[in-house]
Order: structure tokens, then C-alpha cells, then sequence
């Protein structure tokens, strides 16, 4: 079977795909997609640096290998919501509750 390359698409040493040259992620342009709803032109709007071949590449990374990719982004949510239950209340969320009245 052949080996398929990505243009645009390296690996780090420990197989997490980032576009070639940078320190963005392939997850995080699916993230862009994903939680945001943007195509990939409103994508390369909100980071001008990127080129539509970089957008377009990470972009089929993560189609290609979306189950692998959904289990990183679910397991990055799972941490941020372990991190956000150790934190203390709100002090302005407490506010807020009581209608505004410190």
C-alpha cells in the first residue's frame, strides 16, 4: 500500500500533525471549522498568516483522520473541564446569581 504525504503537513516526534514550518496545529484549523462554523476563507480571515493551501491541507488532514482527531479534541475538552471544576466559584458569576447585589 503507498504512503500517502499531506502538502503542507508535518508530524512532530510524537505524531501530532501541525502545518509545516509553524507551530499551528491540524487540530486547531479543524477547531476553526468545527466549533465556528468558517469556511476556509473566513479561516485564512482570522489568520491572515495562513495560506489557503495550509487551510485547505489541514483541513483534509482532518477528514482524513477525523476519528483519531475528534478523540484529541474530546480529550482536550474533558481536560479543560477537569481543570474548570478545581477552580473556586465566581465571585461575579455569585454576584450575578443574586441579581446584582454583591
Amino acid at each position: 500500500m503507498a504512503t500517502v504525504s499531506y502538502p503542507h503537513i508535518e508530524l512532530s516526534a510524537d505524531g501530532v500533525p501541525y502545518l509545516e514550518g509553524m507551530r499551528t496545529k491540524v487540530v486547531e484549523i479543524a477547531l476553526d471549522s468545527l466549533a465556528h462554523h468558517w469556511d476556509a476563507e473566513e479561516i485564512q480571515r482570522q489568520h491572515p498568516h495562513l495560506t489557503m493551501g495550509q487551510i485547505h491541507a489541514a483541513l483534509a488532514y482532518y477528514h482524513d483522520h477525523r476519528e483519531a482527531l475528534d478523540a484529541v479534541i474530546a480529550q482536550q475538552l474533558a481536560e479543560a473541564d477537569r481543570v474548570a471544576g478545581q477552580q473556586p466559584p465566581s465571585l461575579l458569576r455569585e454576584i450575578l446569581k443574586r441579581g446584582g447585589r454583591a
